[in-house]
């Protein structure tokens, strides 16, 4: 397809170099490129006199006008392509291939394209593979994406409200099982309770986090998929009731011991008649050994490639002072390597909030690439949140600059104080509201501008400073909510 790029004088430049050979540009008489008007197009075009057909322009994506009569009067469809020049060379090798649009800038539209790609990639995947073992219709292993096990630490002890909320915000964060633990306080009675409550509440696979063989029964009475763990200490007390039921079992090492370990204990469930067998063969914390573990993973998958694999990456997030989200996509990739067909988190201290859908992400992350054959990069999917993925040109410092500095005064607006503060949503672990407070209404929105345009709308500000100030404390607030952290107004981050 014939493409023609459409930019300023400011511009010109950075839009050559990234078009390349992929598309002709025309330079508007103007400045800057976002100003762009469809008279302006119409006299720079007509004068360019092309001897070509062109069948597309692009225009920057942030021009706003009509385009559709100049559109008409030179043949050609006009629509929006990136907001930043230095994007046009991920967007012109899908022109001829994607629609365009009119209203949504070109970088945005391709985003939402190859995410949808990507999820149907992997939606393909997973409907194809053909699992070691099911957990209901959940598949592990066999080329099926790896599963994110969420762990509800406590969960026997909970009350049901609670309890139901967790389950509520585990699914909504992509959870594929859920995991309820009991503690050491936890009393017969509690297991069977919760099971059977979660049963009501969702569909997914439910599993009990103990080693109490009286509450690994009392579990698999109410209806428990799956038991984590057995061993040497309980595998013949609690063995024979997970066989007769037809559950499935994480089976995990002897305290202190390592892979033969492991391989004695699977003998000892089949022989119990166990059939459904996940192996456990412990990823240790970093400083405690993680190389070794890694490397005990890789040689039990290779010798028993037909056993799905357990991987508890919680072990070492948990203990780490670290963001999760690079953590847990290094530990998926290293998962995927090793044959992992669970990947454990119990998102379980304030730090580690997020983890569920992290690895959900990565975890469909690691499919497009086995899928693609190619390292987990421009697969349509990411978990890029702070850092970027293509850096914008940056400005230059203009010679009159004058050098900023804050005002020492302050003054009450004698419309009133603003109080701020955010409400977070518990469910899906990211989003939520921000809530403006003055003394007349309150002002709840999702978003700083939202906030704002309503506090403006409302005259509740009257000063310049004071609207600076609480631009500036909303606009806070909104990253504490998009990165799931808390916010307290006039605190550092």
């Amino acid at each position: 397809m014939d493409t023609l790029i459409a930019t300023g004088r400011l511009a010109e430049n950075t839009v050559r170099k990234a078009a390349g050979k992929k598309a002709d540009v025309l330079v508007v008489d103007i400045d800057i490129a976002a100003f762009i008007t469809p008279k302006k197009l119409l006299k720079a075009f007509q004068e360019a006199n092309f001897s070509k057909k062109i069948e597309l322009i692009l225009v920057p994506g942030l021009v706003a006008g009509d385009f559709s009569k100049v559109s008409e009067e030179l043949g050609c469809k006009i629509r929006l392509g990136p907001k930043h020049a230095y994007d046009l060379g991920f967007v012109l090798p899908f022109a001829g291939k994607v629609e365009f649009s009119k209203t949504i800038p070109a970088c945005e539209l391709l985003a939402d394209v190859r995410r949808e790609m990507a999820l149907k990639l992997v939606k393909e995947a997973e409907e194809n593979a053909h699992p070691l073992l099911a957990l209901r219709e959940v598949k592990l292993g066999g080329g099926a994406r790896m599963k994110v096990m969420g762990e509800i630490v406590g969960a026997a002890e909970l009350d049901p409200g609670t309890l139901e909320r967790r389950i509520e915000a585990f699914i909504a964060r992509g959870a594929d099982i859920i995991d309820l633990g009991a503690s050491l306080n936890t009393e017969p009675g509690q297991v069977g309770r919760v099971v059977a409550l979660a049963k009501t509440r969702t569909g997914v696979p439910i599993s009990v986090d103990t080693l109490d063989p009286v509450l690994i029964k009392e579990g698999i009475e109410a209806g428990a998929d799956l038991v984590l763990s057995l061993n040497g200490t309980n595998m013949h007390s609690a063995g024979p009731t997970v066989a007769k039921a037809g559950a499935s079992a994480v089976v995990i090492p002897d305290e202190g011991e390592s892979l033969e370990s492991l391989v004695r204990n699977i003998e000892a469930a089949r022989r119990l008649g166990i059939e459904k067998i996940i192996a456990d063969p412990v990823l240790d914390p970093i400083g405690h050994n993680i190389t070794e573990s890694i490397v005990r993973y890789r040689e039990f998958h290779r010798d028993y490639p037909e056993i799905p694999v357990f991987f508890g990456v919680g072990n070492v997030t948990e203990l780490m002072d670290v963001d999760t989200i690079g953590v847990n996509a290094a530990l998926c990739g290293i998962g995927a390597e090793v044959g992992a067909s669970i990947l454990f988190t119990p998102e379980f201290s304030d730090k580690a909030q997020g983890s569920i859908e992290e690895l959900k992400r990565a975890s469909e992350m690691m499919q497009l690439a086995k899928t693609r054959e190619s390292s987990p990069k421009d697969l349509g999917l990411d978990l890029l949140r702070i850092k970027e993925k293509r850096r914008r040109p940056d400005g230059h410092l203009p010679e009159n600059a004058v050098k900023a500095k804050a005002s020492k005064n302050w003054r009450l607006d004698p419309a009133g104080p603003i109080r701020i503060w955010i409400v977070p949503d518990r469910v899906h672990g990211n989003g939520g509201l921000i809530v403006a407070e003055h003394e007349k209404t309150s002002v709840a929105g999702e978003s700083a501008r939202e906030v704002m345009d309503t506090l403006l709308e409302l005259e509740l500000i009257s000063r310049l400073d004071h609207a600076a100030y609480l631009g500036r404390e909303l606009e806070r607030a909104e990253l504490a909510l998009r990165f799931n952290r808390s916010y307290a107004q006039d605190d550092e981050f």
